[in-house]
């Protein structure tokens, strides 16, 4: 039996792929018709090449790059193949998940939501901490976060040292204004830790600090440093300095982020304190 040969318009008109999108698939190689005249240059294609492009319309739908979608289609197995297609979903949910945290955050500032508490300011003694620090770039900044906090956690916990304080943060200025510098995680102990990987004994300095409670997942903490940040320029009080963080409740304690609570310290100049 001869395969029957259709015309690109009728091609299309049976995958819904359009004639521009079929003739930009041949130009890279994805779907390349089952015969060209030479002559005319019509192109023609099979009746079996109809399951290939309805594959390739759907991973298209779900932004598989061209590249990808080439992959899969030649893919030396069912096993390769799959896993292809799964890694593509895991970055879809992913991609997912980052645009709905964007969409409840901006659902949040629009209705102004009470998800940060009265400011009040404090002033904060110098602590001995077991820390570590280093130079950020603000896109790396949470995963990097995340993992000093975790091996704190476990240093302090290997070497018996007690806690005297929730877990914090010193945030420079310069990694808001450029995007990159410095970070320091620490955890207030009762002795120098000794130094072990990243984890260094740290003196943390006192200071002077407008505070603010957000409570919630870190994503929506930009809000609530609005409103701090706001309330210190306002009062004319806001001095050069790191902005803190003091994680009341965090990832050590719960796997909710919207269970967190953290203090939020600005630096201030305090004119009210008695001499």
């Amino acid at each position: 039996m001869v395969a029957a040969v259709l015309t690109v318009s009728d091609f299309s008109r049976i995958t819904h792929l359009s004639v521009k999108t079929l003739r930009h698939y041949h130009h890279v190689g994805l779907l390349e018709p089952a015969r060209v005249n030479t002559a005319t240059g019509y192109r023609y294609y099979s009746v079996e090449q109809i399951p290939a492009a309805q594959v390739i319309r759907r991973l298209r739908d779900l932004q598989m790059p061209v590249a990808d979608v080439k992959a899969v289609l030649t893919a030396s197995d069912a096993s390769a193949r799959n896993a292809l297609i799964t890694a593509h979903l895991g970055k879809l949910e992913t991609e997912l998940a980052q645009t709905r945290d964007a969409v409840d955050s901006l659902r949040k500032l629009l209705q102004h939501p009470e998800n940060a508490t009265g400011i009040q300011r404090r002033s904060v003694p110098e602590t001995t901490a077991a820390a570590v620090g280093q130079v950020v770039d603000r896109a790396d900044v949470f995963a990097w976060w995340e993992g000093a906090l975790g091996e704190l956690h476990a240093t302090v916990r290997a070497q018996g040292l007690a806690v005297t304080g929730p877990a914090g943060a010193l945030f420079a200025s310069e990694l808001f204004q450029h995007d990159r510098g410095e970070v320091t995680v620490f955890i207030p102990a009762d002795r120098p830790v000794r130094a072990i990987g990243r984890v260094v004994p740290a003196v943390i300095p006192g200071a002077e600090l407008a505070v603010i409670t957000h409570c919630g997942a870190l994503s929506g903490a930009d809000i609530s440093y609005g409103t701090l940040g706001a309330y210190a320029m306002a009062h004319e009080i806001s001095v050069d300095g790191p902005v803190r963080e003091y994680y009341l409740r965090g990832p050590h304690d719960t796997p909710d982020p919207a269970a967190w609570m953290t203090e939020i310290g600005w630096p201030i100049f305090r004119a009210d304190r008695a001499a």
